[in-house]
């Protein structure tokens, strides 16, 4: 079975539901399908090992070789039975992937199950009138708000019906739910910076003016009337500041902390399916976090609670709302940091943020003059002569990693009437460059692609159809082909499951960086700003942590766990000035369980030290030999060790600090001078 053969067949099938893309059958109705198909679709559950009693329809894609087998238990029983499981196989990648919504509060259900099965079915008919009663009901009307069981229950509900043993009932009265007051208006902050998930599109460089943006839900416009000063191309809509902004298809469309304000789940999913409707090339998608403690303040209101300024807010857990958000636009979610995602529309844009997220920018050095001995041919003069435009030339050669193509270097056609050939230039430049940068910028380059290959399989992505003529241009350059840089990508992802060559890693890694903290058989601590330094196995093993959280923009310190698959964290109070800082926030990646946990020192009271932070600090860090000789000072006064991590509770620290009578300002230890009390 081959993907034209798969599609052939499909065109040949009369029964089924239909929709945009795909195409519904129950089992049951295998029998009026063509027998190859029929044979093919049992073989794959059978070879995936999915017992009967697990799959009950299969979904068929019309455009991709790609399906779908359905776990419906209550398909015969319940007239809108929910999903349990779905596995869709990419049979062109041969790979599967596995969801359950056993656990879901709000799964998937199913609609016109008459057009699932044969006419000649005994629940054919029974079926068959359950739709009449929804269309005679109007339940219909907007079919892409239908699909999740919360959504459906709610339209049942305002059309003034409830489900009954399977058939629908007008209520005798149609109750109105007491419903709270909310002045959701008042979510509306005032800015005077860009929001996060603005200054997130400010980092990846989307800000450049190139996109166009709408701002759906722009509360104020303070992060519209910001870009408009910068000469973007920006437009914004609220139901309560901007009403009258037209909801414009745009490049980029954000949704900002929109979603946690609206507490009628009818509603909160509507608005997420109008913002992907208005987008051409991604959507961000940010809402507000919180943990069970921090909720625990607040007066519970439907599925979230109520403030002290009588707003709503849903506050979710960072797998809660990618799940939501997965589920909803049947798209996969990039976790960009905590609350924050992109979902692209555009795979090409796509595989381009991916690129560059997973990139190490060059690091620029000056570019040695070539001596006057070297130069005597008539080229290198040339060379001397317009020394900026071959400095320019070779610049873009570190970049790449490679020769660039013709129209990857602005100047191409000025080096072709100097010199010839990019590969010409190249060659005269290496006898008069340091050719060791150039060899350090194709290892990069090759570490940053396997990074980003590395990234797709873990997060099991789909793979792109189309490529980027650069991503191609790397890939034949680096690997060859393909399928040799998914092979290497793989074995790497294979390799951070063991213990023993994460252990060995930490070890390199620890030699080889400016400073870190090795703790013999458990973890490598280090500074965030080194992260880029790292071993690739050790980048690929904090990549896989990192997707669940987002980029480590906030963060101080990384813990690596040797053994348990762990990752952990940490935020400090003012990290860079103080000589021993205090722990505000604690993030804890659990990657076998694919969970996160936060853990956040709001009393300032019980914010623990950090300790020895000299030992985490290169010489790139402008205080690092007045933070190591502290280090030793406070290490005598309270009895520990300077050359290894040191866990101490605030109480203790405070009371070691007590008892030796000191205090510490800047990088000092000072002593505390007591008043003489009058007789």
């Amino acid at each position: 079975m081959d993907s034209k053969f798969f599609a052939s067949l499909i065109t040949q099938i009369t029964i089924g539901k239909q929709v945009a893309d795909a195409l519904y059958i129950h089992k049951d109705a295998f029998k009026a399908l063509p027998f190859e198909l029929g044979q093919f679709i049992q073989a794959v559950a059978k070879a995936l090992k999915i017992e009967d009693e697990k799959w009950h329809l299969v979904k068929l894609n019309k455009h991709l070789f790609r399906l779908s087998l359905l776990c419906y238990p209550d398909f015969y029983t319940d007239p809108y039975p929910s999903l349990q499981q779905s596995v869709t196989v990419d049979l062109s990648k041969l790979t599967h992937r596995i969801t359950s919504y056993a656990d879901s509060e709000n799964p998937p259900i199913l609609h016109r199950k008459e057009l699932m099965i044969l006419p000649d079915s005994a629940s054919y008919k029974d079926f068959k009138q359950i739709t009449q009663e929804g269309e005679n009901a109007g339940l219909y009307k907007n079919p892409r708000l239908i699909g999740f069981k919360q959504s459906w229950l709610n339209i049942i509900f305002q059309q003034g019906y409830e489900l009954l043993n399977g058939h629908l009932f007008r209520l005798p009265m149609h109750p109105q739910a007491v419903e709270q007051e909310i002045d959701r208006h008042k979510t509306a902050i005032v800015r005077h910076s860009l929001s996060a998930p603005m200054k997130s599109l400010a980092k990846q460089g989307y800000l450049n003016g190139e996109y166009c943006i709408f701002d759906y839900g722009c509360g104020r416009g303070d992060d519209m009337n910001e870009l408009l000063a910068h000469g973007i191309d920006i437009l914004g809509w609220d139901p309560k500041h901007y009403p009258d902004g037209d909801k414009t298809a745009s490049d980029i469309v954000n949704l900002g902390f929109v979603l946690n304000v609206i507490e009628d789940t009818h509603e909160r999913l509507d608005v997420l399916l109008k913002a992907w409707e208005l987008t051409n090339s991604f959507l961000v998608v940010s809402v507000m976090l919180g943990t069970e403690q921090f909720i625990s303040q607040f007066t519970p209101y439907k599925d979230g609670v109520i403030t002290s300024r009588n707003t709503f807010q849903k506050y979710y857990q960072q797998s809660e709302i990618k799940a939501y958000i997965e589920r909803s636009l049947d798209e996969q979610a990039i976790t960009v940091a905590p609350g924050i995602f992109y979902i692209f529309k555009d795979k090409l844009e796509e595989q381009e943020y991916l690129q560059n997220r997973y990139k190490r920018h060059q690091t620029w050095h000056q570019i040695h003059t070539p001596s006057p001995s070297s130069q005597k041919d008539k080229e290198k003069l040339l060379i001397t002569q317009h020394l900026a435009l071959f400095e320019s030339f070779w610049r873009r050669c570190l970049e790449l990693g490679r020769i660039p193509a013709q129209d990857e270097f602005d100047h191409s056609e000025e080096i072709r009437a100097l010199i010839g050939s990019h590969k010409k230039t190249y060659l005269l430049l290496c006898e008069t460059q340091e050719n060791t940068a150039f060899e350090k910028a194709q290892t990069q380059r090759k570490e940053d692609l396997l990074l980003y290959f590395a990234m797709g399989l873990f997060e099991k992505r789909h793979p792109y159809t189309l490529q980027s003529e650069r991503l191609k241009r790397d890939i034949k350059a680096f690997f060859g082909e393909y399928k040799t840089a998914l092979s290497l990508a793989q074995e790497l992802l294979y390799c951070i499951a063991d213990p023993i060559l994460i252990k060995q890693a930490c070890v390199d890694a620890h030699q080889a960086l400016p400073a870190s903290v090795l703790n013999d058989d458990h973890s490598l601590l280090i500074h965030v700003s080194y992260l880029d330094e790292l071993p690739l196995l050790l980048r690929i093993y904090l990549g896989a942590g990192l997707q669940m959280y987002g980029e480590a923009e906030n963060i101080d310190v990384i813990k690596i766990h040797i053994t348990s698959g762990k990752l952990t964290l940490t935020t400090y109070d003012d990290f860079e000035n103080k000589a021993v800082p205090f722990l505000v926030e604690r993030i804890k990646i659990k990657m076998a369980d694919q969970d996160i946990d936060f853990f956040d020192y709001v009393n300032e009271n019980k914010r623990p030290p950090l300790l020895n932070k000299g030992l985490l600090l290169g010489e790139n860090f402008e205080h690092q030999s007045k933070q190591r000789a502290f280090d030793k000072r406070i290490g005598a006064l309270l009895g520990i060790s300077n050359q290894k991590e040191v866990l101490m509770t605030r109480t203790i620290f405070e009371r070691g600090m007590m008892e030796e009578g000191k205090v510490i300002k800047g990088y000092k230890l000072i002593r505390i001078t007591q008043k003489k009390q009058k007789p």
